[in-house]
């Protein structure tokens, strides 16, 4: 079930806030857990037996860890990880390990046909830095499981993230307050959200897939392709994070950001502190500081550079681009550090295109499996594959999409909330935003709404990690 599809948004969604509303506060993290369970199942029915062991073993090894103290605690925590991170390399990577065997030593191991949980990266994720918290001191172990299991599967966050660390939410599993204000707050940040994904997302994939399907592609015709496609990633999976945001403020949750802007950043280390927020802290907390961090000389930081950005490819997929597109960040972050952030400081306008011509090449890197296409696809981008720069159906297209691809700009900078800030500190205009306010929010949710009933291209590209 995706949260863009009339299904969750006028079945599943409503029946859950009568069923969540109307029972006391005690029993509503039960309708929350029943109610992820329910999303969950919706859409894998057989591993949500995989979701419900992770749960159980989490929980259970939160409970050792904390009654134990020095080296037992340790080994706890330590057979907590091998089992969590077992279960992902399994369902994840053992067929990409036997592959590659398979390759370099011609050998012929069966690949076993494997169904990825969904949203397995994310809550495997979640799991292991709740225990590793307990382990450090930092949380105190959930007080039964159900609670424990309520924040675990919450269906907001589920699938696709963000990534929402126990210690965030401790407190709102037991003591959350519910209020009309952050009710209507949830509502809009979800419109906005569903809107993003709907109306810039989906429309931009559409035009990825027409424009990669030319017979007679151009330099430009692929550059199209490349920055609508960046665009495509960034709608989507920012769009679903803040529909999550939204879904957690109106049951009583505040979940911290996911993205601010990334593709208006200057350097790609300003990328990464814009980008995924949630995952980006996560390797910082759990993987980069662990390892030495910045801490322990030049070439230890480069190499805990590295290993975290290998984690950070293999953690979005099991394929070597994947891989590539982690090194290729990796790469970047040490020349940045060791050569160019001064110069970047400098140079405002130069660092945005810098910045956004490497993001939007990383992400040719991260669509296509195939080596040799990515390749391929970069050699037409700087026209060595002797590819006209442009015809008349690159132009076709580029008009066709125009007005998608300007407001599609205009939404990556903060420009739209820094007006409406400048209305509401203005007495007279305050008062007219207010009353405009709801009008467009609803018109908004309408044609959405209306996009989703009539288009059959509604994918969430996140949730295959």
């Amino acid at each position: 079930m995706v949260f863009s599809s009339i299904t969750f948004l006028f079945y599943f969604l409503p029946l859950v806030f009568l069923c969540y509303f109307i029972v006391p506060k005690k029993g509503k993290n039960i309708v929350l857990l029943i109610a992820s369970f329910i999303f969950y199942f919706y859409g894998e029915p057989k591993y949500i037996v995989v979701l419900i062991i992770s749960c159980l073993l989490n929980y259970y090894f939160g409970k050792l860890v904390a009654k134990s103290e020095g080296n037992i605690a340790k080994r706890y925590l330590i057979i907590n990880l091998i089992i969590n991170f077992g279960m992902l390399f399994y369902f994840k990577y053992f067929n990409f390990l036997i592959d590659n065997i398979n390759n370099l030593f011609n050998s012929e191991f069966a690949l076993i046909k494997i169904i990825m949980p969904i949203g397995i990266s994310f809550f495997t994720f979640q799991a292991t830095s709740y225990v590793i918290d307990i382990y450090r001191k930092r949380v105190a172990p959930a007080k039964n499981i159900w609670t424990f299991a309520t924040y675990l599967s919450l269906f907001p966050q589920l699938i696709a993230g963000p990534i929402v660390r126990y210690e965030t939410v401790a407190d709102e599993l037991d003591n959350r307050v519910l209020s009309v204000n952050l009710f209507s707050d949830g509502v809009k940040r979800f419109i906005v959200g569903l809107s993003k994904k709907v109306l810039l997302a989906n429309v931009l994939g559409e035009a990825v897939s027409i424009i990669s399907g030319l017979t007679a592609k151009t330099v430009l015709s692929h550059w199209m392709s490349a920055i609508f496609a960046t665009f495509q990633l960034y709608f989507d999976f920012s769009g679903y994070s803040d529909m999550a945001i939204g879904l957690g403020l109106m049951f009583g949750f505040r979940f911290l950001e996911n993205f601010n802007y990334p593709l208006i950043a200057r350097s790609i280390t300003d990328f990464w502190r814009r980008w995924h927020i949630s995952l980006s802290s996560w390797l910082k907390d759990y993987i980069y500081i662990p390892l030495g961090g910045s801490k322990c000389g030049s070439f230890k930081q480069y190499r805990n550079i590295i290993i975290v950005w290998l984690v950070t490819g293999l953690w979005h997929g099991a394929n070597w681009n994947f891989i590539l597109w982690g090194l290729y960040f990796g790469i970047l972050l040490i020349i940045e550090k060791k050569f160019l952030l001064k110069f970047l400081d400098k140079h405002r306008v130069f660092s945005h295109l810098y910045t956004f011509i490497l993001v939007v090449i990383s992400f040719v890197i991260f669509n296509h499996e195939d080596l040799s296409s990515i390749l391929v696809f970069l050699k037409s981008m700087m026209g060595l594959n002797g590819l006209a720069f442009i015809n008349m159906e690159t132009i076709y297209y580029l008009r066709s999409y125009l007005v998608v691809f300007i407001i599609a700009i205009i939404a990556i900078t903060p420009i739209l909330g820094k007006v409406v800030n400048k209305l509401r500190s203005n007495e007279r205009l305050s008062k007219l935003l207010r009353i405009a306010e709801p009008v467009l929010l609803l018109l908004l949710l309408v044609i959405t709404v209306s996009f989703i009933v009539d288009e059959s291209f509604n994918p969430f590209l996140y949730f295959r990690f």
